[in-house]
C-alpha cells in the first residue's frame, strides 16, 4: 500500500473489499470473512508461540459483575470508557408507555434501570475473582479470548467499541511476574516483527479520567508499570497500540485476596494482544488482499499442514 496515512481512504478500503462492514454506529463495524480470517490466524499464531508455558485456558462472557467493577474502582479511574447494561423492570402500563415513545420517536432510557452486570472494559478483570486465596508455589498462568467494550466512538477504524484481545494472565511472585512481563513483551516485539510490521515498544500509560487522573498516569509511567508494542497503522507520527503489557503490582492481589503459597501478597501482569488492531495493521502494511501478502508472511500465518 501507499505510505502514505489517510483514515478516510483506508475505512473506504476495508468497506469495499468486504473487510469490514459499516452497522450506522461508530466504532461497530462487522468483520467479513476474510478480516476474520486473519485474525483467527494471527490468535493461532500467537497460540502456537505460548503453547510450551502450559496456560490454563478460561472463557468469560462479555459482561461482568457490576460488583467486580466497583471493587476494582474502574468507575473513579475510567467512567468515560464504561458501559453499563440496562433493562426493563416496569410493569405493563409503564411497558406500554415504553413503547409508544419508541413509536414517536422520543427518549425512553428514564424508563429502564441498571442490571447487575456491566460489559467487560478489560480482558482480565474476571480472572482475578476466580483465584482469591493462596496460589500453587508457582503462581497461576491463565490465557482467554475476550471481548472488550469502551465508549471510544470514532470514525478511525482501530478504535472500536467492541473489540477482541487474546489475553495471558500470570499470578506469582514479584520477581516472577515482572520478569514474565518483561519476557512476553520480546515475545511480542519478535512475532509482530516476523510478520514483517514495523514496530517498536515504549512506555505507557491508560486514559485515567480527570486531572487526578493525570497524576496517576504520570506515576504508572514513572514506575514502569505499562508498555505498548506500537506500529504506524493510522498515522506515523501517533502510531498504534497492537499490545499492551501491565504490571499492576498487589492492586488486584489486595482487592480479591490472592496470596502466594508463602501467605504474602501475590503479583499479577498481563498482556493483550488487540485482535482487531493486528488485524488492522497486517492489512495496512500488506495490502487489502492476504493472497498477495509477503511469502514469508503468509508461512507464519497459514502453516503448510
Amino acid at each position: 500500500m501507499t505510505d502514505s496515512y489517510d483514515i478516510e481512504s483506508f475505512y473506504k478500503g476495508l468497506v469495499e473489499h468486504g473487510l469490514i462492514i459499516p452497522t450506522g454506529v461508530k466504532g461497530g463495524y462487522g468483520r467479513g470473512a476474510v478480516f476474520e480470517d486473519i485474525l483467527a490466524r494471527f490468535d493461532a499464531l500467537v497460540g502456537r508461540v505460548a503453547a510450551p508455558d502450559g496456560a490454563q485456558q478460561m472463557l468469560f462472557p462479555p459482561v461482568l459483575p457490576r460488583a467486580v467493577l466497583d471493587k476494582v474502582g474502574y468507575m473513579n479511574s475510567f467512567p468515560q470508557l464504561s458501559g453499563s447494561v440496562h433493562s426493563f423492570f416496569g410493569n405493563e402500563a409503564q411497558g406500554r408507555e415504553l413503547s409508544s415513545r419508541v413509536e414517536r420517536g422520543e427518549r425512553w432510557d428514564d424508563l429502564l434501570d441498571m442490571t447487575e452486570v456491566m460489559l467487560n472494559p478489560a480482558a482480565c478483570y474476571p480472572v482475578y475473582p476466580a483465584f482469591s486465596g493462596l496460589l500453587p508455589g508457582n503462581g497461576r498462568l491463565v490465557t482467554l479470548l475476550a471481548w472488550v467494550y469502551r465508549h471510544e466512538p470514532s470514525d478511525e477504524p482501530t478504535r472500536l467499541q467492541s473489540f477482541r484481545v487474546r489475553e495471558f494472565v500470570r499470578m506469582g511472585k514479584p520477581q516472577d511476574v515482572l520478569e514474565w512481563r518483561d519476557a512476553w513483551l520480546q515475545r511480542g516485539l519478535a512475532i509482530l516483527q516476523g510478520l514483517e510490521l514495523p514496530t517498536q515498544s515504549d512506555v505507557a500509560s491508560d486514559p485515567f479520567f480527570g486531572r487526578a487522573g493525570k497524576m496517576m498516569a504520570a506515576n504508572q509511567r514513572d514506575q514502569r508499570l505499562k508498555f505498548e508494542i506500537l506500529v504506524p497503522v493510522i498515522s506515523h507520527e501517533n502510531p498504534t497500540a497492537l499490545c499492551s503489557f501491565n504490571w499492576h503490582q498487589d492492586y488486584f492481589t489486595s482487592k480479591f485476596g490472592i496470596s502466594g503459597a508463602d501467605g504474602s501478597l501475590a503479583h499479577t501482569a498481563c498482556l493483550g494482544f488487540g485482535l482487531e488492531r493486528v488485524t488492522l495493521a497486517l492489512i495496512r502494511a500488506h495490502g487489502f488482499d492476504p493472497k498477495t501478502w509477503p511469502d514469508a508472511v503468509r508461512a507464519q500465518l497459514w502453516p503448510q499442514r
